[in-house]
């Protein structure tokens, strides 16, 4: 990652922005791609005035807004042939089914909260997809989120300037810590679900 970084530094502002923006972009797909420290990077860039906070900032929120509708897109034309072929043996039909009414009810809340909810990402658009989410208050509120999530990141790059690999551990923190309260609102979750059904 630092090599990374450093390739990247001797880059002209202009490949800098476009690395941002497609790398945003993936990680909305391939979510180990490490877009958030890129953008940090990119506003620290700016703080040093070797760079511009604007660019770096749309770079970022465009990018990953554009790279949740691509997952969108796959989960309503491919997510029901992927997910009921019956190769995923632990999903069943009809809790797939009970899933998606759960998301047409829930799940404009979720895509609000996406970009906050590092390691769901991919999940939640393309769940938005399968559930066939209205398109149009799906893109706004995508880019709402990424707005808020790459303003926080681009900020913080440009406050701490050189010192901005510190946002780096907060980062990793951070995702340590929404990752163990998913898996234990799953865990709660997937408890009282077979424990109702036992008693029924």
């Amino acid at each position: 990652m630092e090599e990374l970084i450093q390739t990247i530094a001797k880059l002209d502002p202009a490949w800098i922005y476009l690395t941002i923006f497609v790398v945003a972009f993936i990680e909305n797909i391939f979510p180990p791609a490490p877009s958030d420290i890129l953008v940090v990077f990119g506003g620290a860039l700016a703080g040093m005035e070797q760079g511009n906070f604007v660019f770096a900032f749309l770079a970022g929120a465009f990018g990953g807004t554009l790279g949740f509708m691509v997952m969108y897109a796959i989960g309503k034309w491919f997510g029901h042939s992927i997910l009921e072929t019956g190769k995923i043996k632990f999903i069943k039909l009809d809790d797939l089914h009970r899933f998606e009414r759960w998301f047409q009810k829930w799940g404009f809340w979720l895509i609000i909260g996406n970009r906050f909810l590092s390691g769901t990402r991919a999940v939640v658009s393309f769940f938005a997809g399968v559930s066939e989410l209205e398109f149009k208050r799906t893109t706004v509120l995508s880019l709402i989120s990424s707005v808020f999530w790459y303003a926080i990141l681009v900020y913080a790059g440009y406050s701490l300037g050189q010192h901005w690999e510190q946002v780096g551990d907060l980062l990793k923190t951070y995702s340590i810590a929404v990752t163990i309260v998913i898996v234990l609102i799953g865990a709660l979750s997937a408890g009282r679900y077979f424990f109702l059904k036992k008693k029924k």
